[in-house]
């Protein structure tokens, strides 16, 4: 309204102004027409509204994930489609991989639900939205964000009997010999699952099985396998596969995994006092690298045993895998073999705890290190305390500080050297105790380890240029690279379907790795087996099925959902034809009227 004053203002005052200063004042029906011309010429100028605000439209969004298919309903697909029809809006949006306008597929393929990329075009429109989904979203905290006036149409399945193995944690390497745990996670669909067994396999030998107790609906167990790796070094295709009575879905009773087995270990781990300390840094580092590695125990003096299989182990045999590997690290009495800096040849950690207990400190801050990207975000006001030791006099930076409680008292815990080689030395006792409280506390351990370990491998830990940072990924989610013992910044991959190798094309990947972190990413790929090759060596790469087979409990529900301000559209004057004429026919008419009177 306010543009439509300014514009009649102008307008009149300018239609004042010439005809006043031109002699004629008393023309008054040629002075109201060059107003009411002049007013529209300002009013399109100023693209004023050209009538009430009215809402806009709603989008219609239908998930085209392929979880409607895992769902066993064949009308349930077609229900969707009727539903997103039915709300007569002018754009139908696709919702999965990416948000894209178009007509409803036959079958629903999309490997993911993502809303926030129709958060952001709903928002970007000021639009609200329809959208018709199954439940299974991956990120349903963003349909908050909607524009007000949205909602949400949650269409539910049967539920049926159905097991499926979710996820496996375990090493994604191993040495010759060596006795691996996996952990398998196995969740049941909304009708729960009977009792069965899941295996380990190895093509068609089944490595390991156990047993698999019925599950209540939507629930999951974990079940632990153990088996003891043979045969010749080389990748290894790994699979898991649980059967019950009764499943309703066979698609996803199957993860398969690859197991990189070594001749020799890439990292040596030894503790002199094994504790939880000892343990859970461990298993940090067998997660962290994804390379060979091999850890022994002393139990008593001069009695050493490996972990996992707790078989005896000759202490000289101990030394010998100390000093030859390319990462070693000794915990708790470091100078066992003897001077560390001089029987090792690799990167080199050093878990120094104190000899006796003190007081307690906190971990207060990260100072500027080589491990700062890694521990600037730490939860530092919320982690338990520890018991720092003599820290080294030769250390070239300094980690993580720690403070005594209400005392300016500070001494490091994690600090290191570069030159001539990588050395770290935790000089503290007590971090597990920040696993233990799980949460944002076992995560900062997970970070602490995880960024030591990194950095000590920096230089050398894969001889492959590149290889892939996990055992296994699903289709729909990226490929995570890491850096081998390559320092350039850039390394090519050539991918191959393992299935028919001498048939099946090769795609080539650049990867660019960016500054310390030492991994890229790469877009997600087709579910399959893919041979990689690389300069130093070659691997495998498993992709399995998507998310969306997997049983999951619907995280949406049917009603309004958004709080964000929808925009309020009114037509605007340069759209209206109406407005042209009439300024056009005031001017003729006015031009008309004065030649009549004899104005020029």
């Amino acid at each position: 309204m306010l543009i439509w004053l300014i514009a009649i203002v102008a307008g009149s005052a300018l239609a004042v102004a010439q005809y006043h200063f031109g002699g004629a004042a008393h023309a008054r029906v040629p002075l109201a027409l060059r107003a009411l011309a002049v007013t529209i010429i300002v009013a399109l100028l100023l693209d004023a509204p050209g009538g009430p605000s009215r809402r806009a439209r709603p989008y219609a969004a239908l998930d085209a994930s392929a979880s409607w298919i895992a769902a066993g309903d064949s009308s349930l697909w077609s229900r969707a489609v009727h539903s997103a029809d039915s709300v007569g809006a002018d754009t139908l949006l696709l919702l999965g991989d990416s948000v894209r306008a178009g007509s409803a597929p036959k079958t629903p393929v999309d490997r993911v639900t993502r809303v926030a990329p129709l958060v952001e075009r709903a928002l970007g429109a000021g639009r609200a939205v329809v959208f018709v989904t199954d439940g299974r979203v991956d990120d349903p905290e963003r349909l908050a964000d909607l524009p007000s006036g949205s909602t949400v149409i949650a269409l539910e399945g049967k539920s049926r009997l159905d097991a499926a193995v979710i996820s496996v944690d375990g090493p994604a390497a191993a040495v010759v010999g060596d006795t691996v745990e996996f952990n398998a996670v196995i969740a049941s669909g909304g009708a729960g699952s009977h009792a069965g067994r899941i295996s380990l396999m190895q093509g068609s030998v089944a490595l390991v099985s156990a047993p698999v107790d019925s599950l209540a609906s939507y629930a999951e167990r974990t079940v632990r396998l153990r088996t003891q790796i043979g045969g010749a070094p080389g990748a290894r295709l790994l699979k898991l596969v649980v059967s019950t009575d009764g499943d309703a879905l066979a698609a996803n009773d199957t993860l398969s995994f690859a197991l990189d087995v070594a001749r020799g270990a890439s990292a040596v781990f030894a503790s002199t006092a094994p504790d939880e300390d000892a343990r859970y840094a461990l298993d940090v580092l067998r997660g962290t690298l994804a390379v060979p590695t091999r850890g022994y125990f002393r139990v008593a003096p001069g009695r050493w045993v490996q972990d996992g299989s707790l078989t005896v182990v000759a202490e000289d045999e101990v030394r010998r895998s100390i000093a030859e590997a390319p990462l070693a690290v000794i915990h708790g009495d470091t100078a066992v073999f003897g001077p560390p800096r001089t029987f090792t040849r690799g990167a080199l950690a050093l878990i120094a705890p104190p000899a006796q207990k003190g007081d307690d400190y906190y971990a207060v801050g990260a100072p500027p290190s080589p491990l700062l990207a890694a521990l600037g975000g730490l939860p530092w006001d919320s982690l338990p305390p520890v018991e720092p030791g003599l820290a080294p006099r030769d250390a070239d930076w300094v980690a993580v500080t720690s403070r005594r409680a209400r005392r300016m008292d500070e001494r490091p815990i994690v600090s290191g050297s570069s030159k001539p080689r990588r050395v770290a030395v935790v000089s503290a006792s007590g971090l597990w105790r920040w696993k233990f409280r799980g949460g944002r506390s076992a995560d900062a351990f997970t970070a602490l380890w995880g960024s030591v370990f990194d950095w000590l491998t920096g230089d050398a830990t894969d001889v492959r240029a590149a290889h892939p940072a996990v055992a296994w990924v699903r289709a729909g989610e990226s490929v995570r690279w890491r850096r081998g013992s390559a320092r350039d910044s850039i390394a090519t991959v050539v991918l191959r379907a393992a299935a028919t190798p001498a048939a099946s094309r090769a795609d080539t990947l650049q990867l660019r790795f960016a500054g310390e972190t030492g991994v890229a990413d790469t877009p997600p790929l087709a579910a399959g087996v893919y041979e990689t090759h690389t300069a130093g060596g070659d691997g495998l790469l498993v992709v399995n099925g998507s998310a969306e087979w997997l049983p999951r409990k619907p995280m949406v529900h049917s009603g309004a959902v958004g709080s964000a301000a929808a925009a309020d559209r009114a037509p605007r004057a340069r759209s209206l034809w109406w407005l042209y004429a009439i300024a056009l026919l005031a001017l003729c008419t006015e031009w008309y009227l004065r030649r009549k009177i004899g104005l020029r």
